[in-house]
């Protein structure tokens, strides 16, 4: 399961491969769509590419270009080689983002587990499925499985969740497989709520327990997840990342009372703006087993205990942490706790990934790793080591100790070999683009949605932004409620307003120039079908980055397409693991 899929002369060859595709298109790559007429793009492709492409319908462009498994093609002319060439080499390149023999097709709708009920997850229970989205059940549900996989091949019980968010994950690993489970979540507020939601799974629990006889046990872990609120700093060695998650304290919003908590609305739940039951209602199918994943998987189940009468309620600690009977928490927290671990990161942001795998290489205490990475515009690099959106510490969280481990820690390219590949940089917008849903895309290509029409309504836009104030470039207009439902002198009021423009500019557009930049829409979709194609090609370079990163670390790793693309566009999971060494006989 986790054997290299790349020899290291293979992984060496391919990032060769990429670097000098890439560099050919960077005028494809670095575009910004909204530019597509004040720049005017169209002109900046090949003439022969122009009259292939102008007048292809939607579906056209889902077929001939974005679809790399299509077979039957059909052309309605004559294309040129080089057009041809250009989309072959970018699906031969990238990383295949489906499984070999599963999966569905670009542009498919849910996974098979979403069939009977579109929002529920038919493999896994549903105490895990309040507050979550159905995106995030397919998530932990696989992830988990995976990092239990992993735990048990490296003989680890122990697991960091690193970016933990409101405990998702966290909690499917403690409450589902039976692991210890730290979370450190750099938003103070995640991890409270996280807590909390935790409380609410142990309430739901014990309400259970008492509607039965005094002897039913239904399975509880022996441990619940530790949730700690601190910010992990991308510059700190591996040291200090021990003892920032021995050293700081857990955090919780209240303690659970036997009643269970109060009902309150519950924001960034999952479930926006709707009241939340405090506690799972377990119906008779799944009282039996209220933590099982599925009864048709082999998933070992944490041993049974109850809530503790005299649980801890300080603010300071995580209000379902049980504790000993001398009054205290168990020695989980202390230093000596984390000998041995696996880390894990679902989704983690920008450095942070980067960071985890540098943990991973450089601590002796990590035994195995499952990174999944995602926001790769807010990697730092030689030529922008502050892009926007660089995650930084909370000013509620003190950040760890700066301990400079290396003069360049850079998110990208960590790998000697690629940062000696001539070609290699990758600009900011060349990474913003690679964490574009390209199935998505082919959905809406292939329904014809009225959704495409967005980038050409922004594209006019900007033209009209800058005709009133040239020095003001790609303005942050942020997204404008059903947009693509508006007439485009609606949309320009509401955007224009958004930059503080007059919203009368709107109304002063001539009919016929509006109309005739919207009729070029089509050309639009196409030219960023084109760039998009590109999004596969340069996410598999930051990933084979990552993996020559290791490899040249002496660690063999692979990368698996563990979540459908259809649904979890960022699918990719790195998993590496290190050799047990034996410390000292033990």
């Amino acid at each position: 399961m986790f054997a290299p899929s790349l020899s290291a002369e293979q992984q060496r060859q391919l990032a060769n491969k990429l670097t000098t595709f890439l560099s050919q298109y960077t005028n494809l790559s670095d575009s910004y769509i909204i530019e597509f007429f004040t720049e005017d793009l169209w002109a900046t492709l090949p003439i022969s590419w122009q009259v292939a492409l102008r007048d292809l319908s939607y579906p056209q462009v889902a077929d001939l270009l974005l679809d790399g498994a299509k077979r039957d093609r059909r052309y309605p002319s004559v294309w040129p080689l080089s057009l041809l060439a250009f989309r072959s080499t970018a699906h031969g390149l990238a990383f295949p983002r489906c499984e070999r023999g599963g999966g569905s097709g670009a542009g498919a709708l849910k996974p098979e587990e979403f069939l009977e009920n579109a929002s529920q997850s038919s493999l896994l229970g549903h105490i895990f499925r309040k507050h979550v989205k159905p995106k995030k059940q397919h998530e932990i549900r696989k992830l988990g499985l995976l990092v239990k996989q992993l735990c048990d091949q490296t003989d680890c019980r122990k697991v960091v969740d690193v970016g933990s968010g409101q405990g998702h994950l966290t909690r499917f690993l403690s409450f589902g497989l039976g692991l210890s489970v730290t979370g450190i979540e750099a938003d103070h507020t995640l991890a409270t709520m996280a807590s909390r939601f935790d409380a609410q799974l142990l309430w739901a629990l014990e309400k259970e327990r008492q509607k039965k006889n005094s002897s039913s046990q239904l399975p509880v872990p022996g441990s619940s997840p530790r949730h700690v609120a601190s910010w992990v700093n991308p510059k700190a060695s591996w040291e200090a990342f021990i003892e920032q998650l021995s050293s700081a304290e857990c955090v919780s919003e209240g303690h659970p009372t036997p009643s269970g908590p109060s009902k309150k609305r519950l924001r960034g739940s999952g479930q926006p703006g709707r009241a939340q039951e405090t506690g799972p209602a377990l119906g008779p199918a799944d009282s039996s087993a209220p933590c099982a994943v599925n009864p048709s998987q082999d998933v070992e189940m944490a041993p049974q205990q109850r809530l503790s009468e005299n649980e801890e309620s300080s603010p300071n600690t995580c209000c379902v942490q049980p504790l000993s009977q001398e009054g205290r928490r168990p020695a989980e927290d202390s230093p000596q706790a984390y000998q041995d671990f696996v880390l894990t990161g679902l989704h983690a942001c920008g450095d942070l990934s980067a960071t985890l795998l540098r943990h991973f290489v450089n601590c002796p205490h990590v035994r195995g790793i499952t990174s999944v990475a995602c926001c790769y515009m807010k990697i730092s690099t030689k030529e922008n080591p502050t892009p926007p959106g660089l995650v930084e510490p909370s000013p509620s969280v003190p950040p760890a100790p700066d301990h400079e481990t290396s003069p360049s820690q850079f998110g990208y390219p960590m790998s000697s070999w690629v940062r000696g590949l001539p070609g290699h940089q990758l600009s900011y917008k060349a990474r913003e683009g690679a964490c574009h849903a390209i199935e998505d895309y082919v959905r809406r290509l292939r329904e014809e949605s009225a959704l495409l029409r967005t980038h050409c309504y922004r594209a006019m836009l900007e033209t009209i932004i800058r005709s009133a104030r040239p020095e003001l470039r790609r303005a942050g207009i942020q997204t404008i409620k059903k947009a693509h439902m508006l007439p485009f002198t609606e949309y320009a009021r509401l955007g224009l307003a958004r930059v503080s423009l007059p919203a009368a500019l709107a109304l002063d557009l001539d009919p016929e120039q509006v109309e005739a930049l919207l009729e070029q829409q089509g050309r639009v979709v196409v030219f960023f079908s084109l760039a998009l194609l590109l999004a596969p090609v340069v996410e598999t370079l930051v990933l084979l980055d990552r993996i020559i990163y290791l490899q040249e670390q002496g660690v063999d790793s692979k990368l698996v397409p563990l979540f459908d693309p259809n649904f979890s566009p960022r699918n990719f999971v790195l998993v590496a693991l290190k050799p047990h060494v034996d410390r000292g006989g033990t």
